[in-house]
């Protein structure tokens, strides 16, 4: 019978075969609660993990053609995945800091993204973002803005894999003057996109249940049903929009969406700070996801997610950065740091949320968020080859304990050394290997020069 993901081939036999070997490294494959770290070698072929070998099983006189990557002195882990964030405000980092949600948005990125997105600062700004996400870990992101065809070919570009959507709201936007129209531009985008690459999926992200009516919210759930899609929105990321969607329709935000027929296990919540007990049974009841955002939340001041609660009640929690313009990095490593602490300290107990919850958050969950939980998130033999390799040479990872502890509280994204996503080697000692990214680098200083000239506030 011929080899397939149901039926693998002996490890000998599938690293003979191998296009990609990494060898050398501490592998921490996330799989079971209890797996430990371990020396190991894992062979790739076609873009998914073929084979893992554990110390001891020799790998030399097997004719291998296929490239070899040292990991030695270093922890190879899944990639990490970035499961909210909005790529292209790279272009908008540092524009408007130090100011109220409601102010920043409607006063300052609203009118910011009328008068400076296009296709082409999407994509140069969406490419900054990949460039950084990869150095930093990520190999794997949900994004959600506009010009989105422009945004995916640059992630297409970038080698990373994503969930891309096109987004929706009821307002006019760029690229979609009349608001009339916007669900009908996501579906073109969707239909347009929905076949071209086996890494990067098309989507649409409802932008939130104030600036989105009851028959958008509908229909862009709709849509996302009829794709076999995730349905990602903000929900509940101020007190004012809880005490908004309360007034308007005599419901909490939660139990809203839940009398519109669209939470399941299909709804990404991003945000989801503003929440009682109801409705945090209620997502767990429904099987939604929620992503935590927290460097955002506190940059905003828009409050305290309830994270252990939500994973008490089994609700699946990822973990992502926001865009630039409101965190004002992209990395997860930093961001789970800040998760693990701020639970801490919002509930005055330091076991709160462990360091192996949090990395759970920023990988597997994550990629179940996104709808990829059976190809992502851990390393598996049949499961897509996306890794990482952490420099473990460096003071601040020396001595090294507990690989968790070491990710979560001490590692940061400079300590990325390699990164693989579907067995292509993205970036090799801290090198990229196909972005350019001094072009990337030059045309967004370029952008950021034009959007400077519009800026209200006098800088510092």
């Amino acid at each position: 019978m011929e080899n397939d993901e149901r039926h693998p081939a002996a490890p000998a036999q599938a690293c003979e075969a191998a296009d990609l070997i990494i060898q050398g490294g501490i592998v921490l494959t996330l799989a079971q609660e209890s797996s430990p770290p371990q020396h190991a070698t894992i062979c790739v072929k076609d873009g998914r993990i073929s084979a893992i070998l554990t110390d001891g099983a020799p790998l030399k006189g097997r004719g291998r053609e296929g490239r070899i990557l040292d990991a030695s002195g270093a922890l190879v882990l899944p990639g990490l995945v970035n499961a909210h964030t909005h790529a292209a405000m790279t272009i908008f980092r540092g524009y408007a800091d130090d100011l109220p949600l409601n102010t920043w948005l409607f006063e300052k990125i609203f009118p910011a993204e009328a008068e400076h997105l296009s296709p082409e600062t999407v994509y140069w700004g969406t490419l900054l973002g990949c460039a950084e996400m990869i150095a930093s870990g990520t190999t794997c992101f949900l994004d959600g803005y506009f010009f989105e065809d422009a945004a995916l070919r640059a992630v297409a570009d970038s080698g990373m894999r994503a969930l891309v959507c096109q987004g929706v709201i009821d307002f006019p936007a760029p690229g979609v003057p009349d608001p009339k129209r916007n669900l009908e531009t996501a579906r073109r985008f969707i239909e347009a996109w929905n076949d071209v690459s086996d890494r990067v999926t098309p989507g649409l992200f409802c932008h939130s249940p104030v600036t989105c009516s009851t028959r958008t919210i509908t229909g862009a759930y709709e849509m996302s049903a009829a794709f076999g899609i995730p349905f990602p929105l903000h929900l509940s990321e101020t007190q004012e929009e809880t005490l908004e969607v309360l007034e308007r329709f005599g419901k909490r935000p939660v139990q809203y969406l839940d009398a519109l027929g669209v939470l399941d296990e299909r709804t990404v919540a991003a945000h989801a700070i503003h929440l009682d007990r109801e409705e945090i049974a209620l997502l767990g009841e429904r099987g939604a996801k929620v992503v935590h955002v927290p460097q955002g939340n506190m940059k905003l001041s828009s409050g305290l997610a309830p994270v252990r609660e939500m994973i008490r009640r089994g609700v699946r929690v990822g973990l992502g950065t926001d865009g630039c313009a409101s965190n004002n990095n992209l990395d997860l490593l930093e961001e789970m740091d800040t998760a693990a602490k701020l639970s801490k300290i919002a509930q005055m107990d330091p076991e709160a949320l462990d360091a192996s919850t949090v990395l759970k958050m920023a990988t597997l969950w994550g990629a179940e968020a996104l709808g990829l939980g059976d190809e992502v998130g851990t390393i598996e033999v049949g499961k897509q080859a996306d890794l990482i390799t952490i420099d473990l040479q460096a003071p601040h990872l020396t001595p090294l304990y507990d690989a968790c502890s070491a990710l979560v509280y001490s590692a940061g994204g400079g300590d990325v050394r390699d990164v693989v996503v579907a067995g292509r080697i993205l970036m090799e000692k801290r090198c990229f290997k196909d972005l350019e990214i001094q072009e990337i680098l030059a045309e967004v200083r370029r952008i950021g020069k034009t959007v400077a000239l519009g800026k209200s506030r006098n800088p510092c």
